[in-house]
C-alpha cells in the first residue's frame, strides 16, 4: 500500500524539486546576450512606439565595465533609470532583473516608479517578431521599436 503512495507522489515531487532548482539562462554581458538570443544583431536600442504624452522612451543596453547596463531616457526630460543587472530566458520571454543597489531612478522617473523600483524588480522583455519589443513592469509597459539612433 505504501508502495502505491509513493508511486503516485514521486511525479510530483520531481516536477516540483526540478521546479524548485532550475536554473534560469541568464546573460550578464552584451556577448552572453548574444549567445542566449541566438541571435547577433539583436538591436540594444529600442524607442517606445505607445506612449501617450509625445515623449518616448529610449531604452539602450549596453556594456559598462564588464556588466549588462540598460538605461532608459524620457525624450525631453532626461533619465529615467537605469541599472546594471541580468537579463534572464523565461519561456518565450525575458527578464531584465536587478536589485535595489543596481537601479538609479533619474528625474523623468514618476513617484510611482520610484515606489515600484526601490528595492529591485524586474523588466518583462516580450519580443514580436524582429521590430517590436514589449517591455512591462508591474505599472507599466509599453512597446518599442528598434532604433539606429
Amino acid at each position: 500500500m505504501r508502495r502505491k503512495y509513493i508511486l503516485f507522489y514521486l511525479p510530483l515531487l520531481l516536477a516540483w524539486h526540478g521546479e524548485a532548482h532550475a536554473s534560469p539562462t541568464c546573460a550578464a554581458t552584451v556577448g552572453e546576450l548574444d549567445v542566449m538570443l541566438g541571435n547577433p544583431v539583436f538591436p540594444l536600442k529600442w524607442e517606445e512606439t505607445t506612449m501617450d504624452d509625445g515623449k518616448p522612451l529610449v531604452m539602450s543596453i549596453v556594456e559598462n565595465h564588464g556588466a549588462l547596463f540598460m538605461e532608459f531616457t524620457k525624450t525631453g526630460e532626461g533619465l529615467w533609470a537605469e541599472s546594471r543587472g541580468v537579463i534572464c530566458k523565461t519561456g518565450t520571454d525575458f527578464e531584465a532583473r536587478f536589485n535595489g543597489e543596481q537601479i538609479r531612478l533619474g528625474p523623468a522617473a514618476s513617484w510611482l516608479l520610484r515606489l515600484a523600483l526601490k528595492n529591485g524588480g524586474k523588466f518583462k522583455l516580450t519580443k514580436f517578431g524582429s521590430d517590436q519589443l514589449r517591455i512591462a513592469t508591474s505599472s507599466w509597459s509599453g512597446i518599442f521599436s528598434p532604433t539606429s539612433k
